[in-house]
């Protein structure tokens, strides 16, 4: 049975049957609850929606990027087939434009047309957000390290929110905050996230952080363990609302396969030693059975 799937649909549930709906900077209504929490154990299983199609290597690509390369370059993504940055990347003139809701003269929300300067140097990058911060302040290593050599260290926090570079973060950081917990011989994880799609951004997020936390634990000798994810303002958009109907009558008539089996190459025993390239062959999953594709439009 996929718990996760049927976490997922009650969160959507309940998103459409109590949420508010709210305008956003985007131009596009939400619906959403001020928080909510999940939880997941993966000794019994690798959380991975099978009442839709989830892109995985596109995912693991993302993760990678932030964790293992340390990169902002959304060149690097689309090296790799993977174009979930684009509608972000600052342009070869360093700027970034995007279409939102403005307030004009009298405060008054108008859709406009925005464009940030950056600067040159953040052309094809994201700013200063996500794998920029992870490579400043050397959060990776520090993980690893702390994990290795002081495994009941209380402190063991990896924040991606800096508020010197958010000025120059075109997004700055959804999945903001992890913190890491060794018990038992297992490696377990706290996730914080300030804002969350529920239709394309969290099934992406719960598989990544599943695959970072297996990853970490597998090159440090420990068993994966828990992780508690919150989430501040979990939302539908309100043009997401057919494709998330769709999933929960998936759900309701055809029910939802069995969760697949995460394998990570037991050859590599450095993190910095997965392959990142297009082919990933030290990370796959193993009899993913899913029912196909839903397409979500994007609010950028």
């Amino acid at each position: 049975m996929s718990k996760w799937d049927l976490d997922y649909l009650k969160a959507a549930k309940k998103i459409l049957e109590e949420g508010t709906t709210v305008s956003n900077r985007t131009g596009t209504d939400t619906i959403k609850l001020p928080m909510y929490y999940f939880e997941f154990d993966l000794e019994k299983e690798f959380p991975i929606l099978t009442t839709k199609q989830l892109y995985f290597k596109n995912a693991i690509s993302e993760i990678q990027w932030i964790y293992q390369v340390q990169s902002n370059d959304v060149n690097w993504l689309n090296e790799r087939n993977n174009h979930i940055w684009d509608e972000w990347k600052i342009d070869e003139d360093g700027y970034w434009i995007a279409t939102q809701l403005v307030p004009d003269e009298n405060g008054v929300l108008q859709k406009k047309q925005v464009k940030k300067f950056f600067g040159k140097e953040y052309a094809g990058t994201i700013g200063t957000a996500y794998g920029f911060i992870v490579n400043h302040y050397h959060l990776m290593d520090q993980l690893l390290d702390s994990i290795k050599n002081h495994p009941t260290d209380r402190r063991r926090v990896l924040s991606l929110w800096q508020d010197c570079f958010l000025d120059t973060a075109v997004l700055p950081s959804c999945v903001y905050c992890t913190e890491w917990d060794i018990t038992d011989g297992k490696l377990n994880l706290l996730v914080h996230q300030r804002s969350c799609d529920l239709p394309l951004g969290l099934p992406f997020n719960v598989t990544q952080y599943a695959t970072l936390l297996s990853m970490v634990a597998h090159v440090t000798g420990l068993k994966p363990g828990k992780i508690g994810w919150s989430v501040k303002d979990l939302h539908i958009y309100v043009n997401q609302i057919d494709g998330i109907k769709e999933q929960l009558r998936r759900l309701e008539e055809l029910g939802h396969y069995e969760a697949p089996e995460l394998w990570l190459n037991p050859e590599i025993t450095d993190f910095y030693d997965f392959d990142t390239s297009r082919e990933q062959k030290d990370i796959k999953v193993k009899g993913y059975r899913h029912m196909g594709p839903i397409k979500f439009p994007v609010a950028k």
